[in-house]
């Protein structure tokens, strides 16, 4: 069906009201083809259409408007796509400057949140920005005069579209929906509530016991999940007595999924948790943390109440507020892949299964249980004993890391040097770190793009009171690679309206780059051919990994939308089964575990609605653009190159970046050579991790 068939349906079926009828437009046509030429029949056909696909009556006298606004002489279009796109770079840059600085206080540790913050940062500010824009007619000039494409076009002409034609495709493609503000409110509101939700919830591991009641933690170690959560388990592989750890992470995971933690317990040091046995007792005195905040001392065990599957259902019913608006992509789903990733669905899920069910799965399982010295379980599906650190204790990193970065300002000073190892030149180095400014985040970390020259992007880090820990610089690197990203494709490249990548997962790529080189940029070396080999095998096992729960969180959408009156307890039930359920597919025949629920943990299924398949996505190019630097041989300068070409769909990006569509084969190419390979004589290898 075409986009205009497919605007007018869902006009006709669901829009506030009736848009004109296609017999109406012809006479609109022939009348501004008389006027302007014979040889402008098709934008003109094309633009009045796309007008009329959203035009309603409250918008006034359609004829009037485009007679008005259609413009053929090439240097007055030239001037008006100019005038757009240097007007929405200062509208769109603006507008996020407010935004972040309301949410301010809900995302950086600056001191106690006031009962007012959350509700600061529920407001967007850009809510009403497209509202206004067709109210204004403006949005209708650039529909008027500039083409609407589809998906379908962009992938099969886009690869021959100038540079031009894919900024003009942006600028339109902003307004192919026309979703009122009241619910694009809805929308921010819901998201900033889960992501609320998520930034404060911790568990204070030294109260978190063992099966037979033993404290395994240190004091004062308070962890975010799900992020923190999944580190510290990462972490465990280096130490002797980890493994008991390793199972109190899970079941703690397990507990959160099925909300069968008890609520008193959340962020709370003075109550005791065995998550085996679920029982609660007041922690003795001396345990408990001098810093403690002020929580509850009974020791109940009443459960969470599915507060974590509301904030999952609020988002979904503020998104399907949405759906009667969005008539080129009439879910959240399609909008997730249709105007997000710009790559169907079914494509993603292929990618995804082609690791998921590769034979390759159980010769790196063989390698790891090698590792290990014992058959595997659910702990191992985030083995990272392939990587350098695993065989660091994380004690040992943390005392780098806390000395080089005792605040985050402390980073930020060091970012030139770690740009200039990454192999940027000086002057570009200097470049980027005068336009990278950090914070230090009351969560886990994250990075914050601008979207106007002159505004900066913004990494945010978590910095404990000792300084930063491992585990925040190794987000921290991570976040630095969206950073230079976020430089490169608003400050350097030729089209504003190209600002950015092609979709999420390709700023995770680049940050995955930097992320894999912590450790060289710390000063622990640089890794020699076994670690490279080992790279490979680690890149596959966490494409494999996060491969399962991406398709958790799409089906758990899926659901949703097929049970559009079901109760939070319900979604609960449900995702509890369909975590089980991939599980035990996938998993449970490498890793045993049968029944767990443990794909169901990411924090991101909460608070970041259908973005979890962009990390496998992002894996996946992050190895092929990983082998296109390893041509050249420096990360720098073919980042920058890589960035510079914006916001164009995710082929012809990577294309122009490695010389090849997005694929799986390069991954699975490469870890079947890293099997046949024989392992090569290194320090590193020949220390496996401790047995447990």
């Amino acid at each position: 069906m075409s986009l205009l068939l497919v605007l007018a349906a869902a006009i006709t079926a669901g829009a506030p009201a009736k848009a004109p009828l296609k017999n109406d437009t012809a006479a609109l046509e022939a009348k501004l083809i008389a006027a302007h030429g014979e040889a402008h029949r098709a934008r003109i056909e094309l633009g009045v259409r796309q007008v009329a696909s959203l035009w309603r009556k409250e918008d006034g006298e359609l004829a009037a408007f485009v007679t008005e606004q259609f413009v053929s002489d090439p240097a007055r279009l030239d001037a008006l796509f100019a005038r757009f796109e240097q007007n929405l770079e200062q509208v769109d840059g603006h507008l996020l400057e407010i935004g972040r600085e309301l949410r301010r206080p809900t995302e950086l540790d600056v001191g106690p949140l006031e009962k007012i913050d959350p509700l600061f940062a529920a407001w967007d500010p850009s809510a009403h920005l497209t509202d206004d824009f067709f109210t204004s007619k403006l949005a209708f000039v650039a529909l008027l005069n500039f083409p609407l494409t589809t998906l379908d076009e962009r992938l099969a002409k886009g690869p021959n579209w100038t540079r031009r034609q894919w900024a003009e495709a942006r600028l339109t493609g902003r307004y192919s929906r026309r979703v009122p503000a009241d619910v694009q409110q809805g929308v921010t509101a819901a998201q900033a509530a889960a992501d609320l939700y998520i930034a404060e919830y911790n568990v204070w591991m030294h109260h978190v016991l063992s099966e037979t009641g033993e404290r395994l933690f240190p004091k004062g170690k308070r962890l975010i999940t799900h992020w923190n959560l999944r580190d510290e388990l990462k972490a465990q592989y280096a130490d002797p007595r980890g493994l008991p750890r390793q199972r109190a992470i899970i079941k703690v995971m397990e507990r959160i999924v099925t909300q069968s933690i008890p609520a008193a317990v959340i962020d709370n040091p003075n109550l005791d948790w065995n998550p085996f046995t679920n029982t609660v007792v007041a922690a003795p005195a001396d345990t408990i943390e001098a810093d403690a905040p002020k929580r509850t001392t009974t020791a109940a065990t009443t459960p969470e109440a599915d507060v974590r599957y509301q904030r999952l259902w609020a988002n979904y019913v503020s998104q399907k507020k949405a759906d009667p608006f969005s008539p080129v992509a009439p879910t959240a789903i399609d909008r997730a892949f249709a105007l997000g990733a710009e790559m169907p669905e079914a494509r993603v899920k292929q990618l995804l299964e082609s690791v998921l069910q590769s034979p390759q799965v159980a010769r790196v399982a063989a390698e790891i249980q090698k590792r290990v010295g014992r058959p595997l379980e659910p702990t191992d599906l985030w083995f990272n004993g392939f990587l350098p650190r695993g065989s660091v204790p994380e004690a040992e990193l943390d005392a780098k890391t806390r000395a080089r970065y005792p605040t985050a300002e402390a980073f930020a000073k060091d970012i030139p040097r770690i740009l200039t190892a990454l192999g940027f030149p000086a002057e570009r180095a200097k470049y980027l770190s005068e336009r990278i400014k950090v914070d230090p985040s009351r969560g886990a970390g994250h990075a914050m793009q601008s979207a106007r020259r002159g505004d900066f992007p913004r990494l945010r880090t978590r910095v404990e009171k000792e300084g930063m820990n491992y585990k925040g610089y190794n987000i921290a690197v991570h976040e630095l690679g969206h950073n230079v990203e976020q430089v490169f494709s608003l400050y350097d490249v030729d089209h504003t309206l190209l600002a950015g990548v092609p979709n999420t997962a390709f700023t995770e790529a680049i940050a995955f780059v930097f992320q894999a080189r912590d450790l060289e940029l710390l000063g622990l070396g640089k890794p020699s051919a076994e670690q490279e080999r080992l790279r490979v095998l680690n890149d596959f096992w966490s494409t494999w990994e996060i491969a399962g729960v991406a398709l958790v969180d799409l089906e758990v959408w899926h659901w949703m939308y097929d049970h559009p009156n079901a109760k939070p307890a319900e979604l609960r039930e449900a995702t509890v089964a369909i975590s089980k359920r991939i599980w035990n597919q996938y998993y449970a025949p490498v890793l045993g575990g049968k029944g767990t629920p443990l794909l169901g943990i990411y924090s991101h299924m909460i608070s970041y609605p259908l973005y979890l398949f962009n990390y496998p996505l992002g894996h996946l190019i992050a190895f092929q653009i990983e082998e296109q630097v390893n041509k050249k041989g420096v990360v720098g300068t073919e980042i920058e190159r890589m960035s510079k070409q914006g916001a164009v769909a995710p082929d012809v990006w990577m294309t122009g970046a490695a010389g090849g569509p997005v694929s799986a084969e390069p991954l699975l190419r490469a870890t079947e050579a890293a099997l046949a390979a024989p392992a090569a004589p290194d320090k590193a290898a020949e220390k496996p991790a401790p047995k447990r």
